[in-house]
């Protein structure tokens, strides 16, 4: 049986990952491997020396096309909590404004003998296509491409409800709002029917949850009070209204009525069960402030995981871009 394309680009011929571009063709061991090493990473914040030495003397840059201050900021605490040194390229001010393409930045950026391309980028494969073309040797993570994937923030999410809930077995999830134009909705929706969750529903008006997303596992729900009956894990999503085409909303104040997360909405779910944003937040629109505040809310819970989450990924890419056969040194040799 031939492997699907991403799980061929990402793994290295030993199973390691040795690039982060999607969870499509990833498989339980590879996920679990990713949250059993952010577990580990965990304690760091709590040490007066918040660094190990595993990426030392190799070069990340945070390569953002799209702006995105959380991200890069946690991408970059991740990289020098584990020792590396860090470029953040400013796109506005870069010669991709001045015409210069993609590939040839790409090009001067190895020829600075990069280890690692950090990328964000509005166009939906973005990542993808810069491992296809990059030297073998610099490893490729993915920071969010247009509406396909963001990988990591998936990762952090489901350490999030692993660190809450003890396992995934039996979990009901429901992901509610603009799944439409959501990568992270994807990508989540990957991991929980990767990691064993059944029952993911994902919730929101018709114009925002068409029924295609029916194929990838999960059950559609149009209404919230059904969405969100009995569920153990509520994830807020922010409406994407960048990326919005056409009327699709009537107003936000008529999605907060029908779809927003307040205390009486959620009291249709579990008493215990916890409530997630993947940020911005947008009080008043997805879910009150309330809510968002108030004990049943693991939002800052998802930040602090997230840096754990993003050392894992960056220091397993690295490790598996050393054992691949087509690295050409070991971090002593090179």
């Amino acid at each position: 049986m031939m492997r699907s394309e991403p799980r061929a680009l990402q793994l290295n011929e030993h199973g390691q990952l040795k690039h982060f571009l999607t969870l499509d063709g990833l498989d339980n061991t590879i996920l679990t491997e990713i949250l059993d090493r952010a577990d580990s990473f965990l304690s760091m914040g709590e040490q007066s020396v918040k660094k190990v030495p595993l990426l030392r003397g190799k070069t990340v840059v945070n390569l953002f096309f799209e702006n995105s201050t959380r991200t890069r900021t946690t991408f970059e605490l991740a990289a020098k909590r584990l020792s590396a040194d860090v470029i953040n390229l400013n796109i506005e001010t870069s010669a991709t404004s001045k015409g210069e393409s993609l590939l040839d930045t790409l090009k001067n950026l190895e020829a600075m003998q990069s280890d690692m391309f950090i990328v964000r980028h509005s166009d939906s494969g973005a990542a993808h296509f810069i491992a296809e073309h990059c030297t073998p040797n610099v490893a490729i993570i993915n920071a969010g491409d247009g509406r396909h994937a963001h990988p990591t923030q998936a990762m952090l999410d489901m350490l999030t409800i692993r660190r809450h809930k003890g396992s995934f077995d039996g979990l009901k999830v429901a992901i509610v709002g603009d799944i439409l134009h959501s990568r992270v909705a994807r990508s989540q929706l990957q991991a929980l029917t990767t990691l064993g969750v059944s029952d993911v529903r994902l919730v929101g008006p018709k114009t925002l949850v068409p029924s295609f997303f029916a194929e990838m596992g999960a059950t559609i729900c149009h209404d919230l009070e059904a969405g969100l009956n009995d569920v153990d894990v509520i994830v807020m999503l922010r409406l994407q209204k960048e990326r919005m085409k056409g009327a699709l909303l009537p107003s936000e104040s008529e999605f907060y009525r029908l779809y927003g997360l307040t205390e009486e909405t959620l009291a249709w779910a579990k008493p215990d069960a916890i409530v997630m944003h993947p940020g911005p937040i947008n009080r008043g629109v997805e879910i009150s402030s309330e809510v968002a505040d108030g004990k049943q809310s693991v939002i800052l819970d998802q930040v602090t995981n997230g840096i754990a989450v993003r050392m894992a990924v960056l220091s397993m890419a690295m490790s598996g871009q050393l054992q691949s056969e087509d690295g050409s040194a070991t971090g002593d040799e090179k």
